[in-house]
C-alpha cells in the first residue's frame, strides 16, 4: 500500500526542466553576435559611406554587456566589433571620391576670364587700329616770290604785271605790294636800297609779290593805275606804296597815310604789319 502511494506522488511530480549549462550558451550567443556585424557590414545600408556605424549594430554589444550571463562573449562582442570599423573603412576607401564642384567652377571662371581677356585684348587692339587715320602730309611751303631789282620800267606793261601778281596772290595767299616811283626820285631810290637788303628783300619773297609801276613818264596808263588803287589821291609824294588783298581791296595806301621811314626798320615794320 504505501509502495502504491509513494509511487503515486512521484509519478505525479514534473520533472523540473533542466538549464542548459553555461559553457553550451556561450557559443550560441557569439555565434549570433558574429551573424548580426556580418549582416549590417555586408547588407545593404542608407547610410552615406565615411559616416558612423549603424546604431543597430552597436545594441548586441550594449545587450551582451547588460545581461550578466553574457559577460564570457566580451572576447567575442571585441572580435566582433573590430571587423565591423575595418569593414565600414574598406567600404569607405572602395567608393570613388567625387570631383569637387569649386574646381570645375574655378575652371569655368578661368576659361570665362580668359574668354574676357582675350575678346577684350582683340577688341582693343581692332579699335586702336581702326580709330589710328593716316595723316596727310604737310602741304609744301610755295617758293618765294620773285622781286624786281631796283628802277623802273617804263616799257613794261604794269596792268598786266598786276593782274598776274593778284593770279599768284590768289593761289598763294600772299599781298600784292604796287610801288609807284620814278627813275628820278630820290625816296624811290633809297626804298630801292632798302629792298635790295637781304632781310627786307626775305620779307618781300614771304609774303608779297611786289609789282613796281613807273609814274615819272608820260604813260595815262601807269597813271590811271594809281587813281584806281589810290582813288583819293594824296599830298604825300612819292614812292607811293599801296597793299593789295588777293581779291583786289586796297589794304593800306601811303599816298593817304605818308610812308614809314626808308630804313630797313622803318620798312621792314611796314611790310610785317600788313603781310597775309
Amino acid at each position: 500500500m504505501s509502495s502504491r502511494l509513494l509511487r503515486t506522488v512521484r509519478s505525479g511530480r514534473r520533472p523540473a526542466p533542466s538549464r542548459p549549462s553555461l559553457a553550451r550558451r556561450l557559443p550560441v550567443v557569439a555565434a549570433a553576435v558574429v551573424v548580426a556585424g556580418l549582416a549590417t557590414a555586408c547588407g545593404p545600408s542608407s547610410t552615406p559611406a565615411g559616416s558612423a556605424a549603424p546604431a543597430g549594430a552597436q545594441e548586441p554589444a550594449s545587450a551582451s554587456a547588460a545581461d550578466p550571463t553574457s559577460q564570457a562573449a566580451s572576447p567575442a562582442v571585441s572580435a566582433t566589433a573590430s571587423v565591423l570599423p575595418s569593414a565600414s573603412a574598406s567600404a569607405s576607401a572602395s567608393v570613388p571620391a567625387s570631383p569637387p564642384a569649386a574646381t570645375g567652377s574655378s575652371k569655368g571662371s578661368a576659361g570665362k576670364s580668359g574668354g574676357a581677356a582675350g575678346s577684350g585684348s582683340g577688341s582693343g587692339t581692332g579699335s586702336g587700329t581702326g580709330a589710328t587715320k593716316p595723316t596727310s602730309a604737310a602741304l609744301p611751303a610755295p617758293a618765294p616770290a620773285k622781286v624786281p631789282g631796283p628802277g623802273y620800267d617804263s616799257s613794261a606793261d604794269a596792268g598786266a604785271l598786276i593782274d598776274a601778281a593778284l593770279r599768284s596772290a590768289k593761289s598763294d595767299g600772299r599781298m600784292v605790294l604796287l610801288d609807284f616811283g620814278a627813275n628820278w626820285c630820290g625816296n624811290c631810290k633809297a626804298a630801292d636800297k632798302v629792298f635790295a637788303q637781304p632781310a627786307t628783300s626775305a620779307l618781300l619773297a614771304d609774303d608779297y609779290h611786289l609789282v613796281k609801276v613807273d609814274i615819272g613818264g608820260d604813260s595815262s596808263a601807269n597813271s590811271a593805275l594809281l587813281r584806281k588803287y589810290s582813288p583819293s589821291g594824296g599830298t604825300y609824294t612819292m614812292p607811293v606804296l599801296v597793299v593789295v588783298s588777293p581779291s583786289g581791296t586796297t589794304r593800306v595806301d601811303t599816298h593817304v597815310t605818308g610812308n614809314p621811314s626808308l630804313t630797313a626798320d622803318g620798312i621792314g615794320s611796314f611790310l610785317r604789319k600788313w603781310a597775309p
